[in-house]
């Protein structure tokens, strides 16, 4: 018998690290430096404090820079940076570092939040919440996505660094279920363009479309 999947519900405990960026050379400074967990928090998480719509600059910073500094130019680079196609921290950190310095070296000017509000870094602990509520064949985990709460399709879609390993639906699916092709399909959903009941619409709708295969 296969090992049910256990959905996990979550929610953030935000700490401030008492640093703020008042300019682009202050924020450039500040991604250098903080801890990993404040750069998961300012991209990652971001889509669990996003949960319906998708955002036209889907994480803090670039949020940040297009709305605060009005730097569009950097808003729109740091925009394009899907946190999810780096498996490290770091090489998500150096990517950053490398767009807002590259932008700063062809300024005369550092661009400032003069009539907009500062940055402050921040991170967050996870909270993992369980429901009880178990998965042990396609159909059952097809229901449960339809039910659950939208921190559930963060916690099992989304994230990527603190999630448990036994919490990944897609290993589970291939694993334990046998259902490489769903999984595969799966693994190919594009997360950064979409928001969390998005996800949770295409997870149905492939789903749906392998239990018909299969004959319900």
């Amino acid at each position: 018998m296969a090992r049910p999947l256990e959905f996990v519900e979550c929610l953030e405990l935000r700490e401030m690290l008492g640093r703020a960026a008042w300019d682009e050379r202050e924020l450039l400074a500040g991604i250098e430096e903080v801890p990993a967990d404040s750069i998961v928090y300012h991209t990652h998480s971001y889509f669990l404090r996003s949960r319906y719509l998708a955002a036209p600059y889907p994480n803090d910073f670039a949020t940040w820079a297009a709305i605060q500094v009005r730097d569009r130019v950097l808003g729109e680079r740091l925009a394009v940076v899907d946190p999810f196609d780096y498996a490290d921290v770091e090489q998500l950190r150096a990517e950053l570092v490398t767009i807002v310095d590259a932008h700063l070296a062809g300024l005369q000017a550092v661009p400032r939040a003069d009539y907009g509000e500062p940055f402050y870094f921040m991170r967050s602990t996870l909270v993992e919440i369980p429901t009880g509520m178990r998965a042990q064949t396609l159909r059952e985990f097809r229901d449960l996505v339809a039910r659950v709460d939208a921190s559930a399709i963060y916690y099992h879609f989304y994230e990527t660094v603190r999630r448990r390993p036994d919490a990944d639906p897609l290993a589970w699916l291939e694993g334990e279920l046998g259902l490489a092709e769903v999984a595969a399909r799966l693994r190919r959903l594009n997360r950064y363009m979409s928001s969390l009941d998005g996800v949770r619409a295409q997870v149905l709708a492939i789903c749906d479309a392998a239990l018909e295969a299969a004959g319900g």
